[in-house]
């Protein structure tokens, strides 16, 4: 009997490859049941969902599926923890619930179980599934995306692929063939001339597939022991080519680690195989992996570093009439955000609401907020996380949003500076693990006693919004008057290290104003300063923190280059999480660091009250350290398409970028491969000039090519520049919502060189 290929050889091997062959949890999800669906108080539907064999689809009885490609599950919590089954459900059915989150903008999705086992069984079934996907090597998951394109390319289910149906495998692959030559391989393969693959025949067709040309000869060069890698010849290949400072002993751990043929691994031996599977492992990747850990001194003051920073965190979409979450928040704290805002207006029953007002956009509860921020601000990372405060709240409202911080934050939350005595700098990250600090109004001076109940503040202490509608370039004369506030003082005694003021000049900054004082710019005035008085703002920002934001005319919540206002030292560059754009990208990249922690180390030329550093005309320093990065964009494996139609196939090209300074600003281009997104190959040289490298970002971006119209993104990767690993290099690529493509990648040749 012919083995069933895509059902059982690459389904079972699948499973266990996932240590999930035979799992109860994964039987029970590939079953299905009934769940009812939660929408409101009144809409509770039951739908039957279950599991597909691709693993990563869940089918709905009304024939409407969530595509992993689109709508992939990112978590399962078990209980009533969503917005939704908190405002929609009673508490005696809290064992029953779960929720589904996605990725991306997609809502989650909220279920109730018919029994508390039930609810256990798709919970714990899906977290392990998660788990399982997330972890996958690259070989898993080349194998997995194929096998979920052999079970659609069989239509009718015979475990057999006729000639139509391998057209129509390789246009899933996102291969275009022409017909002349479709029909070639399929008869190269079909060993038994019996007009359909089946079995052997199939694996045949898939080694053909997977068969990487550019791996071979790589693998040729060093392979000198009867056709195998010895552990002298992998020393050779990872110091030469690799620039890796090993020993002979590591590279015989890398054998034992990654040969898969036992036979070749007990005579100490790689063979290409294993070779591949080591260059596809996280730790021969283009990213130095040492980064990928706090590396960096976090003992210096909280304002030495940047800090990944959100704008309007509780929009889920745009700033005028989209919803508002507590998801929100729970989504940017978990993408590494360690300062988020709140809009706080007061609500009825007295009790303080969250919403971008003057505006549509919907509200929710200033407890719930805090609730959800307590609950997973350190999930991400342990360092602190700075809530901005935009404050309209009459006086009662105030002190009711100071009563539900101190009991829901309790003693995480900084009420008082830390060591005895008024501070004269701010504390080091290392210092603030675990806690909260608040950013706003503040009555007084922190050196001062403290004024009574409800004092008014002076005639300039203005909020943000007001402070921004001074600027003349995008609002109207008439809304540039400036507004008194009245302030609470069990609220104002929360200020610490983040009192808000209004900003007047440099100079003024530097007379007048304590290291705690700090002021929020917005994008406009911020770049207009870092372009005209970049080093007088880099000096401002080694003994302050400065926090910048979005145009209010960005009500789409589109962004703007954060790059500019890095380069001039400001800290807290806040941007709109919840849009997928070239700007989060970059702050992703930036970030990518140190942890992922949110907080990165400003180099030591941004850390000098003297320092002459200035981005815009780079006289000489410390700073200067001229490099020449070689990049060779070699290959790429499994782009996604872009177009879902079955017959659309991409036409890829590279684009290499570099942000940083104005002089390393650059961006070269690889001619496009057509109807080839499987294995495209282009084998293009490219070279840049980077003057300034420790704020040098490089990203690399693939597109669909078209000739009548813009562009099509396909996938990218950012990273600093210090973080590239030299050598042959598979890159991982990211989708629009800064999430890992499964299978997808491009393969590359860097080298960094100090330039003559």
């Amino acid at each position: 009997m012919e083995p069933n290929f895509p059902s059982l050889l690459l389904l079972n091997a699948y499973f266990s490859s996932l240590g999930m062959e035979g799992d109860p949890d994964l039987q029970f999800l590939l079953q299905g049941g009934d769940l009812l669906k939660v929408l409101s108080p009144s809409w509770k539907k039951t739908r039957f969902l279950k599991l597909q064999e691709d693993c990563k689809t869940i089918w709905r009885e009304s024939k409407k599926t969530f595509k992993s490609n689109q709508t992939c599950e990112s978590s399962v919590r078990l209980g009533r923890q969503s917005e939704g089954l908190k405002k929609n459900t009673e508490e005696q059915v809290e064992c029953r619930c779960f929720t589904i989150v996605f990725k991306g903008r997609r809502k989650n999705l909220d279920l109730i179980a018919s029994s508390e086992e039930e609810a256990g069984s798709w919970v714990r079934g899906l977290q392990k599934l998660i788990s399982s996907l997330n972890n996958l090597s690259a070989d898993q998951a080349k194998d997995h995306w194929i096998f979920s394109c052999l079970r659609k390319a069989d239509k009718n289910k015979d475990s057999k692929l006729s000639q139509q149906e391998m057209k129509n495998f390789l246009q899933l692959l996102n291969i275009g063939l022409d017909d002349d030559y479709a029909e070639m391989l399929f008869k190269k393969c079909d060993k038994s001339g019996s007009g359909y693959l089946a079995g052997a025949e199939i694996e045949h067709f898939y080694d053909l597939l997977t068969h990487r040309e550019e791996i071979d000869v790589i693998y040729g060069e060093y392979a000198k022991t009867t056709g195998f890698m010895n552990a002298g010849n992998l020393l050779e290949f990872l110091t030469k080519e690799q620039r890796e400072k090993l020993t002979l002993a590591d590279a015989q751990k890398i054998i034992e680690k990654y040969e898969p043929d036992e036979q070749a691994k007990g005579k100490s031996l790689l063979s290409k195989d294993g070779f591949l599977m080591y260059l596809h492992d996280p730790e021969a990747m283009v990213f130095n992996l040492d980064h990928k850990q706090v590396y960096q001194d976090m003992q210096q003051p909280l304002n030495h570093y940047f800090i990944n920073s959100s704008h309007n965190t509780y929009l889920m979409e745009d700033q005028l009439k989209g919803p508002s979450s507590t998801e929100a928040y729970v989504r940017a704290l978990l993408k590494g955000c360690r300062c988020v805002e709140l809009d706080c207006w007061d609500g009825s029953d007295n009790e303080p609401v969250i919403y971008h007002g003057y505006t549509l956009t919907s509200k929710i509860l200033f407890k719930d907020a805090i609730k959800a921020i307590k609950e997973y601000a350190f999930k991400k990372s342990d360092y602190p996380v700075i809530l901005s405060l935009e404050n309209h709240c009459s006086v009662e409202q105030q002190s009711v949003m100071a009563q539900h911080m101190s009991s829901i934050l309790g003693s995480a939350l900084v009420t008082t500076p830390l060591g005895d005595g008024m501070p004269t700098n701010f504390p080091s990250p290392e210092e603030l693990k675990g806690k909260f600090l608040i950013k706003g109004k503040r009555l007084n001076k922190l050196e001062a006693s403290f004024a009574e109940a409800a004092e008014e503040a002076d005639n300039t202490d203005v909020t943000e919004e007001e402070e921004s509608s001074n600027e003349a370039d995008d609002e109207p004369a008439e809304k540039t008057s400036k507004k008194k506030l009245k302030l609470a003082k069990d609220l104002s005694d929360m200020v610490i290290y983040c009192k808000s003021v209004h900003f007047n000049s440099f100079e003024d900054a530097r007379k007048n104003q304590s290291f705690y004082e700090m002021s929020s710019f917005k994008e406009g005035k911020a770049v207009k300063l870092a372009e005209e008085s970049a080093n007088a703002y880099i000096r401002h920002n080694v003994e302050k923190l400065s926090r910048i934001y979005p145009a209010g005319s960005r009500t789409d919540s589109s962004n703007y280059n954060p790059v500019p206002l890095w380069n001039a030292g400001c800290q807290i560059v806040a941007l709109n999480f919840q849009t997928a754009c070239t700007e989060l990208d970059i702050n992703q990249g930036r970030f990518l660091v140190n942890g992922m922690g949110g907080y990165v180390l400003k180099p030591a030329y941004m850390r000098d009250a003297a320092t002459e550093f200035d981005p815009i005309t780079l006289t000489r320093g410390d700073w200067l350290q001229h490099k020449t990065l070689h990049v060779m964009v070699i290959s790429g494996q499994q782009l996604p398409k872009v177009n879902k139609k079955k017959s659309s196939i991409v036409d890829p090209l590279v684009k290499v970028q570099i942000y940083g300074v104005p002089a390393d600003v650059s961006e070269k281009e690889t001619s496009a491969v057509a109807n080839n997104g499987f294995n495209p190959s282009w084998n293009e040289n490219f070279q840049f000039d980077v003057y300034v490298p420790e704020l040098a970002l490089v990203r690399f971006l693939i597109e669909d090519h078209d000739s009548t119209s813009d562009n099509e993104f396909i996938g990218q990767y950012t990273l600093p520049f210090n973080s590239l690993k030299m050598g042959y290099r598979h890159v991982p690529l990211l989708n629009r919502n800064g999430d890992k493509l499964p299978s997808a990648g491009l393969f590359v040749h860097v080298m960094v060189l100090d330039a003559k």
